[in-house]
């Protein structure tokens, strides 16, 4: 990332939800969009937004305004929210803000074969259709989307179990 940022083709900021207020981040956002031509914004993660904006509807109109402006100037935007919890049972994110989102993709840590492996799955797409299969994700180094877990069923609810191979649709 460093060459990208010394050939002024990425810009990384830390922002400290203490010091500025959801309302002066819009703000800085947009002087970035307008002032660089910026063409993508990730925000990782949500959780430090909502820290502090803790009315979760003034989050979200925060939110939806942010997101409807980028989405105009053509910016590529990726919100990050982390869940509580990291493997096993129901996750549960801060604050659902799927409703503004375009496409909405999960990313679940399983256990399988005594190994903690990562699951990625696309659960919305708000124009057309899409992959609606489990794929298991390897990272580093590198990343390589896996093979569709065809095999067990319960990743995304943290209960996974192996479906024997008499009881798979898929043949195997």
């Amino acid at each position: 990332m460093d060459e990208y940022v010394d050939r002024k083709l990425l810009a990384v900021q830390q922002v400290d939800p203490a010091t500025l207020t959801p309302s002066e981040f819009v703000h800085e956002v947009r002087d970035a969009v307008e002032r660089d031509n910026t063409r993508v914004v990730v925000i990782d993660s949500l959780n430090g937004y909502l820290a502090a904006m803790p009315d979760e509807r003034a989050l979200g109109l925060n939110l939806r305004e942010l997101v409807r402006y980028l989405s105009q100037r053509g910016v590529l935007t990726l919100l990050v929210v982390a869940e509580h919890g990291l493997a096993g049972g129901a996750l549960k994110a801060p604050v659902d803000i799927s409703y503004v989102a375009d496409t909405v993709i999960v990313l679940r840590y399983f256990e399988a074969e005594g190994e903690v492996r990562r699951a990625l799955s696309v659960v919305k797409r708000r124009a057309g259709r899409h992959d609606q299969t489990i794929h298991e994700l390897r990272i580093g180094p590198g990343m390589k989307v896996g093979r569709a877990l065809t095999d067990v069923e319960g990743v995304l609810a943290g209960t996974v179990r192996r479906i024997p191979p008499s009881e798979r649709t898929d043949g195997g």
